[in-house]
């Protein structure tokens, strides 16, 4: 029986030093925690397909960063901060608004001091959001003039490497406001390393949004409502993983994007192809059917994310591998370091 595992299971001490702010110097230069024994072993990030088998298929995330975050007026001066959460039909998107004081339904935002964005009214839980209505193409607008969506916990302003850093090697499709970034450690001298050891890929589609970075406030997990996120299983990556299992290979998600992706598409019991939105929590307790390997990084205190972690490659053994990740000086969150896990079996 899974015990009640309350939030405060989920904290421990982290020294702010080792929250990275910038990436390792190459994408396949970063350490990689190996938890797939009894006790942790250092190595490093390069080393990832000598530690898969042939037969193994890798699933991605290939969701691309958009720059989700604008600064602007409102008609009376005031400055405002958004971050877009979600693009819509006809211009529209959804988004967080920091003002002084909130915009009113009717009011006008100037972005950028480039363009003006309606007030349309509130959007998403408890009214939290911001339903705005953009001139033209919002994707264009903020690829113009949007600022790359880092991480609270990084404190510099975005720059052109972040640009080219804070995204994937192999980001295709416009829609996440923060990055898959156990993805991040992956260059093309990797990928072809991986290919010429028999290890196939497959992509999901997950729109990574800012609800990634909430913390959880209810001290008992089932109160807690997860954020929504928009995901894409295709046909292709159902059919590649059904090939891989019936071939005795595992199915390995890069990321805890593309596990929620796959293991949301698989909640009715078989794994399908399709998209919709998916609040899924994953806390202890939780059957897996599709993911037998996470690559994952280092998660935030009392976060969803290192629940989810702690339910797929067990509780005790999680807190162990964060002790020993802490002594070791790996760096975390998101430019930080990377760790390999195995399904725990029941």
């Amino acid at each position: 029986m899974t015990p009640a595992y309350t939030l405060s299971d989920f904290d421990f001490a982290l020294p702010t030093e080792l929250i990275a702010q910038t990436p390792a110097a190459e994408r396949s230069g970063s350490r990689l925690l190996d938890g797939t024994f009894a006790a942790p072993v250092d190595r490093m990030f390069r080393a990832l397909p000598s530690l898969l088998q042939p037969g193994d298929l890798l699933v991605f995330n290939d969701t691309r960063v958009i720059k989700a975050r604008l600064r602007g007026a409102k008609a009376s001066g005031g400055s405002v901060e958004a971050l877009v959460e979600r693009v819509l039909p006809g211009f529209e998107v959804v988004a967080h608004v920091r003002a002084s004081k909130s915009p009113k339904p009717g009011s006008r935002i100037r972005f950028a001091d480039a363009f003006d964005a309606d007030v349309l009214g509130r959007a998403g839980p408890q009214g939290s959001l911001f339903h705005l209505r953009f001139p033209s193409d919002p994707l264009t607008l903020l690829e113009r003039h949007g600022h790359v969506p880092l991480p609270p916990y990084i404190t510099h302003a975005d720059t052109t490497e972040d640009e080219r850093r804070y995204q994937t090697v192999f980001a295709a499709k416009p829609g996440a406001v923060a990055a898959p970034t156990a993805a991040l450690h992956f260059d093309e001298a990797l990928l072809a390393e991986l290919k010429g050891r028999g290890i196939k890929t497959a992509s999901v589609t997950l729109h990574v949004g800012a609800g990634t970075f909430q913390p959880v406030r209810t001290e008992r997990l089932v109160d807690h409502k997860m954020h929504s996120e928009w995901f894409e299983v295709p046909a292709s990556t159902v059919q590649a993983i059904a090939r891989t299992r019936a071939a005795g290979g595992r199915a390995v998600a890069v990321g805890t994007t593309t596990l929620r992706a796959l293991e949301s598409a698989a909640l009715g019991g078989e794994l399908q192809a399709g998209s919709r939105d998916t609040d899924i929590f994953i806390t202890p307790g939780f059957e897996f059917r599709v993911v037998d390997v996470l690559l994952t990084n280092f998660h935030l205190p009392r976060s969803t994310l290192l629940m989810l972690v702690s339910a797929f490659a067990g509780f005790d053994l999680v807190r162990a591998i964060y002790a020993h990740a802490i002594h070791e000086r790996y760096r975390f969150f998101s430019y930080g370091d990377a760790m390999l896990l195995t399904r725990q079996r029941s």
